[in-house]
């Protein structure tokens, strides 16, 4: 593969193995994989601890004005007083993503890097999703929940993700025109869906074409 750096971008479904087939992809493209690992670098660029991030990620307490928790993880900070909020988290995650992508190669997972990316070159924005039956047979087995559970566990942290997605990026989280690609990970299984991404990805940067290993790692 030429020696240029790439920037790959993945939105999912949950419960779509979207998370599995990035964490390949960036194996097979040598780039680095950021999903919670980005919470840790941007609690490093602000100097707040990680434990804040985790418990404000896109997932969380999404569409609160300010936050409200215990002063214990902030400690003196002077964003404390001020009363830190949701857009500054964002701006500080975004930084990171920014920080990381010109850096090296890069896999995103989810947190707007696709938008957040949008004025670079080399970055190609993927969306993958499945059938709600292997969503639900991932997530309850993942979660140890009955189908009904799952269903509303699958209901309620995409409710989230969407709210998240939509409110940064004015687009739709899903939605075919937000994305370069989509695929339905259902149709082709989960090997067959990284081996047709891999291909894709080589022809959106003119890689030069090597064998392809699309094993899926468990």
């Amino acid at each position: 593969m030429e020696d240029k750096k790439i920037i790959i971008n993945i939105g999912r479904q949950i419960g779509s193995g979207g998370r599995i087939i990035a964490r390949q992809l960036a194996e097979q493209f040598g780039c680095k994989f950021y999903d919670k690992e980005l919470l840790n670098l941007a609690a490093k660029e602000s100097g707040f601890c990680e434990k804040f991030f985790e418990q404000n990620d896109e997932h969380k307490g999404f569409l609160r004005s300010l936050f409200h928790i215990h002063g214990s993880l902030f400690g003196e900070s002077p964003y404390y007083k001020n009363e830190f909020s949701q857009e500054s988290l964002y701006q500080f995650q975004s930084d990171a993503i920014r920080k990381a992508a010109e850096e090296s190669s890069c896999v995103f997972v989810g947190r707007t890097a696709d938008y957040v990316l949008r004025d670079m070159k080399n970055t190609v924005s993927i969306f993958i999703s499945a059938n709600i039956d292997q969503r639900l047979q991932r997530v309850c087995k993942r979660h140890g929940l009955d189908r009904a559970n799952g269903r509303k566990y699958i209901h309620k942290h995409e409710e989230e993700r969407a709210s998240y997605y939509n409110y940064y990026t004015g687009k739709t989280w899903g939605a075919a025109e937000s994305y370069d690609l989509c695929i339905n990970s259902s149709v082709l299984g989960m090997e067959g869906t990284l081996d047709f991404i891999t291909r894709f990805i080589r022809k959106r940067f003119d890689l030069q074409q090597h064998e392809i290993h699309s094993e899926i790692k468990p």
